[in-house]
């Protein structure tokens, strides 16, 4: 036996055909867009970051720190760590704008159970 590929059986094939229910498919739903919407931002934030690297080793005197090309990777790998740190706390917006397009509005997501107003009569 592998471990690493467990048998086909040990999942009840009767658990596998049973439909996910409504709030667990809409929990899990919002939980992938909101890890994707996420991921988007990081990765733009990554981009800018990036480019504003090369904008400032670009515009750096001859024999700066900016212009050495050594340690260009660490700060790669750096800027997407902070990258995906400011993404996390949704601090650009830009996650914020696609869950507002990927997600209902939490009014129109929830019947209304409101009652219409009573019309005041006008005989007496």
């Amino acid at each position: 036996m592998n471990p690493l590929f467990p048998p086909i059986a040990a999942t009840p094939l009767a658990t596998l055909q049973q439909p996910l229910a409504a709030s667990d498919a809409d929990a899990d739903y919002r939980a992938r867009a909101t890890a994707a919407a996420e991921k988007f931002e990081g990765f733009f934030i990554a981009q800018m970051l990036k480019e504003m690297r090369a904008s400032a080793s670009e515009f750096s005197a001859e024999g700066s720190v900016f212009k050495d090309p050594v340690n260009a990777d660490m700060m790669s790998l750096a800027d997407g760590l902070v990258a995906d740190q400011i993404a996390g706390q949704h601090a650009f917006g830009v996650a914020d704008a696609i869950l507002r397009q990927l997600l209902p509005p939490a009014a129109a997501a929830a019947p209304l159970n409101v009652a219409p107003p009573a019309v005041a009569s006008d005989k007496g």
